[in-house]
């Protein structure tokens, strides 16, 4: 379960933050997460409940937005969202090898008090 890892070193970074900004609590977190990067959402919603305790995150609310997948086609010179994990453009049918998107792990934003 990656996603414990993901949200241990999250909540650090996040508390570093707000403590170099003299914040006494976290209010709220944004992750945006690829929804091809491995991480299931539900189990890092878990993760968080279960590392946050005792930091300035502790009651924090954790919003996860998802990514989708975007790929780009070299021969029609322009990106496509696939309907699949084939990453066939919807134009001309030629399988894309370039992501462009869907693989992020990142913490978007953090709210402070």
């Amino acid at each position: 379960m990656h996603e414990v890892a993901i949200m241990t070193e999250t909540v650090a970074i996040a508390n570093a933050a707000a403590e170099r900004q003299n914040a006494t609590k976290i209010v709220g977190l944004t992750m945006r997460i690829g929804a091809i990067s491995g991480v299931v959402p539900e189990a890092l919603s878990f993760a968080f409940e279960a590392v946050a305790g005792g930091t300035l995150a502790e009651q924090a609310q954790l919003i996860i937005e998802t990514v989708p997948v975007t790929c780009y086609c070299a021969q029609c010179d322009r990106p496509f969202t696939p309907p699949d994990l084939f990453y066939e453009c919807p134009l001309c049918s030629s399988l894309s090898q370039h992501i462009l998107s869907g693989k992020e792990v990142e913490l978007k934003s953090l709210e402070v008090i």
